[in-house]
């Protein structure tokens, strides 16, 4: 599968919000519970990059970690990396006809316990990984998600069109 201009476009704007966001932000609008950190917003071009494809959400992804690699090291880069992972799981499931709200919550818990593992193949107990950095990625992920629901409605309102569905909406019943 192809990535349209506008895809690449969208996709390269992303990403490098991705990176700006850890280098621009680092040590302030960021939160800190060893061994969790977070940084408000981060999610935010990830979370946009499901309205576009699943492409672009790997795409953003790892421009993300390779910001944080750069700011926080080699730890958070992989946590940051789930990004990748979530992203694309949450775009193909826009594609087929979800709101990105019923996105972002489907996919809490694939990110939540993705960022858990990655610690947890370091040696950190299962309290530091489950409690500190998977509760913490959890609420870090209902933060930003709410940023980018506003976001992506007051794109929406001015008539940016992020990306496009391929498949008719799911439904109710």
């Amino acid at each position: 599968m192809r990535m349209t201009m506008k895809e690449l476009l969208y996709g390269a704007l992303l990403t490098a919000l991705a990176l700006l966001i850890p280098l621009a932000f680092q040590g302030w609008l960021q939160v800190a519970i060893p061994p969790f950190s977070a940084t408000l917003a981060s999610h935010l071009p990830s979370m946009l990059a499901i309205t576009i494809s699943p492409w672009v959400a790997v795409l953003v992804g790892l421009g993300s970690s390779f910001g944080f690699f750069v700011t926080l090291g080699p730890i958070v880069a992989l946590r940051a990396l789930t990004h990748a992972l979530f992203a694309a799981i949450g775009a193909r499931l826009y594609q087929r006809g979800f709101s990105l709200w019923q996105v972002l919550l489907i996919t809490l818990p694939i990110h939540a316990l993705a960022e858990a593992a990655v610690v947890l193949v370091f040696g950190f107990s299962l309290y530091q990984g489950l409690v500190v950095i998977g509760l913490g990625t959890a609420l870090h992920h209902v933060a930003d998600s709410a940023i980018t629901l506003s976001v992506y409605k007051s794109l929406t309102k001015a008539g940016v069109p992020l990306g496009t569905r391929r498949k008719s909406p799911v439904s109710a019943g």
